[in-house]
């Protein structure tokens, strides 16, 4: 079974010019193309925290279905955290997971499965504080080996880690490898691997990397990452 993974902070579909344009965030994640994309800060902030991206743009004009614990109506997701499946791909299973935290926090995990091949998806867009951020990938780790049975996994978003492998990095269980997909931030000028994609030894990882392309550039101030896996 191969899948491809994305992960992708669009904040909230603002781009660097300035406009916010969901269209052009869809035209992104066409081009990567991939089978389950997490996506962060995809809610507008206040209010009623409604999705950037409207149903119905998933609905009619892409493949995939947004996978929603159902916390808030008008959101995909789960602050601002939002999974996306392909369509054919069986959802078993999805829920909010609240994390530590002083400001709006959290994660949204999935149990999907491929021909009857189960296994989970995390995503997740971690704190600015070091020690909450540590404290956060805890509790998703104390999360998956709380649910029924020891599933394959995958782990990502915007870990907002400016270290390559300490920090937040460190605490993640033993069985799970942090990808280091490369540089996606600032999107114009990338420094920084703060977008990760984190997985368990089930999965062998054929191909890790940031999607650069013309519209990647300017859609977000982050640029996506993604990783071809083999399970």
């Amino acid at each position: 079974m191969r899948l491809t993974f994305a992960s992708y902070n669009i904040h909230k579909g603002v781009g660097l010019d300035r406009r916010r344009d969901p269209d052009r965030i869809l035209a992104v994640l066409r081009e990567i193309d991939a089978d389950v994309i997490a996506l962060q800060e995809a809610d507008r902030r206040f209010g009623a925290r409604e999705s950037v991206i409207p149903r119905a743009s998933l609905d009619d004009h892409s493949p995939w279905v947004p996978v929603a614990p159902g916390m808030r109506p008008l959101s995909l997701g789960w602050h601002g955290n939002v999974l996306l499946v392909r369509r054919g791909i069986e959802v078993r299973d999805v829920c909010a997971v609240a994390l530590p935290t002083l400001e709006p926090r959290g994660a949204v995990c999935a149990e999907l499965a491929v021909d009857g091949r189960p296994f989970r998806v995390v995503g997740m867009h971690l704190d600015l504080s070091g020690l909450r951020r540590r404290q956060q990938v805890r509790a998703v780790c104390d999360h998956l080996k709380a649910r029924d049975g020891v599933l394959p996994a995958v782990l990502m978003g915007d870990f907002n880690e400016w270290t390559q492998r300490g920090g937040a990095l460190a605490a993640f269980d033993s069985g799970l490898a942090v990808l280091a997909p490369g540089r996606s931030f600032p999107a114009r000028r990338p420094l920084a691997q703060l977008d990760r994609i984190v997985v368990s030894n089930d999965w062998a990882v054929e191909a890790a990397g940031v999607h650069h392309s013309p519209q990647a550039a300017i859609a977000s101030d982050h640029l996506p990452v993604f990783a071809r896996l083999s399970l």
